[in-house]
């Protein structure tokens, strides 16, 4: 056999091969109606890097943001979910978490301390301040500008740059502070959330 011939059955038995898997090959016509849902992972790793991530109207942190894919969540921030801020107009809220950041409210005459912000408005109370509420401050302001019994060290030492403004009082003194711990750092006292009116 000579080589040209070897070359030409070489050459036909793959163009044979060619033809074969071409007409193997199915055609995919994308015709309108409704589209098949996206394959999600189906395995993520154990990796701990938290996501807050949305489907409809419920939001949830998942510990990656594969985990939320595969529950078929949207990502909407790295981090874990913060409480979203309620409008609480005449509804008060239904369910609040139990986390431990307390604050000072008031409804009328009464303050109350609150496990959270959450908690002390679902009973219908106006947070007025961070923090524990303190008994009033009848007592007068000494030379350090402190109340008797009050120790200037322990003020805070430092503070974040956080603005949460906040309304403060030092005796008659009221001054707006960027956040509730400088106030303190300056020995005023916390009274209302927000600029002082």
């Amino acid at each position: 056999m000579t080589p040209f011939r070897r070359v030409m059955i070489r050459i036909g038995a793959l163009m044979a091969l060619f033809l074969v898997v071409l007409s193997s090959c199915t055609v995919v016509v994308d015709e309108p109606g409704p589209r098949p849902q996206p394959s999600y992972p189906q395995m993520c790793t154990m990796e701990y890097d938290p996501v807050c991530a949305r489907r409809g109207d419920n939001r949830r942190t998942f510990a990656n943001a594969c985990q939320a894919r595969a529950d078929g969540y949207r990502i909407i921030g790295r981090g874990e979910c913060r409480p979203e801020r309620p409008d609480f107009g005449d509804d008060r809220p239904q369910a609040c978490t139990r986390e431990y950041d307390p604050v000072c409210a008031r409804q009328g005459r009464q303050r109350q301390t609150f496990a959270n912000a959450c908690m002390a408005e679902a009973d219908g109370f106006r947070v007025i301040g961070r923090g524990e509420c303190r008994r009033p401050d009848d007592l007068p302001i000494d030379d350090s500008g402190l109340r008797p019994g009050r120790d200037p060290d322990r003020r805070p030492q430092a503070c974040t740059r956080e603005f949460a403004p906040v309304c403060a009082r030092q005796g008659r003194q009221r001054q707006t502070f960027p956040n509730a711990c400088t106030a303190q750092a300056e020995g005023f006292r916390v009274i209302d959330n927000g600029p002082c009116q």
